[in-house]
Formats: C-alpha cells, structure tokens, sequence
C-alpha cells in the first residue's frame, strides 16, 4: 500500500466511492451501525476479525480492497470525531508510515495517526475493542 504523491491524491479522490464499496461488503442490516462512531468502530472490527485470522491474511493481496477499505473507514471515523486531515509523508523512507495516508493537524500535537496500522493491529490482538478504545483515548488526550 506505500504510495508515491500521485497515487495519494487519487485515494483521497476516491474516498467516497471506496467507502462506499467497503459497506457494500457489510449485510444490509449491519449496514445502519455504520456510522463513524466509536461504537461502530467495534462492528467492523469483529468483521475483520471473523474474516483474518491474523494480520498476515489481511495483509494479503486477496485482501487489499478489505484493508484499504477498513484503512478508510477507520481513519474517517477519526477524523470525523477528533479533526484533522489526511497527509502522506515521502521525505523519509525510514519513517514508521512512510508512503502510508495518516491524519495529522487534530492538535497541535505532531503525532500522525496511521489508520492501516490500527487495522492491523487491531488484527493481531483481537480484542474486537482495540479501534474504538484508541479513538477514545486520543479524544480524551486531546480533552485534556
């Protein structure tokens, strides 16, 4: 998923039309839980959950469309309850998220929140609380 700044602008051109793909993978009647909420952030983690079985198979390239569209729905539901927007960083190919989208500028903290790495972490410790406890301790952070 590293992007180059081309192919950064036409994800987040795209940003509607692959949410909308990613809920269309969800049946009709969990579909209404599906609102950038924290809560809903629980849903489509236990989604993910009953479908990889650790990060490695959602890392897969059969799974590229789930993680992205996970990456997406995960980093809007950020961004809609702390702020922010979505940034690249491709000036250091050490960096931890380097070529990854991130959210930046929801404070005046530097810190960049990496929405695939939260998918994928949420699939290795399979708690099916991960996403919405992280949201929920950023929002108290920033409260603070």
């Amino acid at each position: 998923m590293i992007m180059q700044k081309e192919s950064f602008n036409y994800w987040l051109a795209e940003m509607d039309d692959a949410l909308e793909r990613f809920l269309g993978m969800f049946p009709p009647d969990i579909r209404p839980q599906l609102d950038y909420s924290g809560g809903s952030l629980d849903v489509v983690e236990r989604w993910l959950l009953e479908r990889y079985a650790n990060p490695d198979a959602l890392l897969s390239v059969s799974a590229r469309d789930v993680l992205d569209g996970a990456s997406r729905y995960v980093g809007e539901t950020f961004r809609k309850q702390i702020g922010g927007r979505w940034e690249i960083r491709l000036d250091d190919p050490q960096y931890a998220f380097f070529g990854l989208p991130q959210l930046t500028g929801f404070s005046d903290q530097p810190t960049p929140i990496c929405a695939h790495s939260l998918v994928t972490a949420a699939a290795d410790r399979r708690t099916g609380s991960y996403l919405r406890t992280v949201l929920q301790n950023v929002a108290k952070r920033l409260r603070c």
